[in-house]
């Protein structure tokens, strides 16, 4: 099969155009790499070799641009990849390449969804939905969740904004009910609501 052709439709896109009107859709980076120039003789193999860079080069692009738009996990990008219609070979090899070249890092994701939602006042529960959800490991949640500050303050602040009547009990509950929702423990809660009666009564 002759290549008849070889055609810029994007910059570092290229297609490339066989004597039946087939076409590939390539990089410039495969096409440097397998050395293709209009007019070359494919055999079956070279053919084959051609389609297969072309994927993995293609999905490399679709992965870069995919992780420059938000952090994600392995996990979220593989899946991402799959909707976007590649094959679960090219997902894992992009994924993959992109961990090795330091683009995608589940340790580094998981510590900070923990900061983002530490921040946003969540308790320890909702961090680990949170990385269940984005696909994290397991084995990567205990260290994230070390890394969250104390949640003293977060939770002594949402009690003070809330809580009117500290002998108030359907408001007591309703707040505890609140923050259990946000992922923080009983106990966490409980203890909340002792240092804030302790300063109240301080006061």
């Amino acid at each position: 099969m002759t290549v008849t052709a070889i055609r810029q439709s994007s910059p570092g896109r290229l297609t490339v155009v066989l004597e039946d009107g087939s076409e590939i859709r390539s990089t410039l980076s495969a096409v440097t790499e397998l050395r293709l120039y209009t007019g070359r003789e494919l055999d079956e193999e070279a053919l084959e070799r051609l389609r297969f860079v072309s994927a993995r080069s293609l999905g490399r692009d679709r992965a870069l641009e995919l992780i420059s738009r938000r952090p994600m996990s392995r996990r979220e990008l593989r899946d991402k990849l799959l909707q976007k219609g590649e094959t679960e070979d090219t997902a894992e090899y992009c994924a993959a390449w992109l961990e090795e070249h330091g683009f995608l890092n589940d340790e580094s994701y998981a510590a900070a969804v923990a900061r983002h939602y530490a921040a946003k006042g969540y308790g320890p529960g909702r961090v680990r939905a949170e990385l269940g959800r984005r696909g994290v490991q397991r084995e990567l949640w205990d260290d994230a969740l070390e890394a969250m500050p104390a949640p003293d303050d977060k939770l002594d602040k949402f009690i003070s904004s809330r809580l009117k009547d500290p002998e108030d009990r359907q408001q007591i509950q309703k707040i505890s009910n609140a923050l259990y929702r946000r992922g923080y423990s009983w106990e966490e809660i409980r203890s909340a609501l002792r240092r804030y009666s302790a300063q109240i009564e301080e006061n």
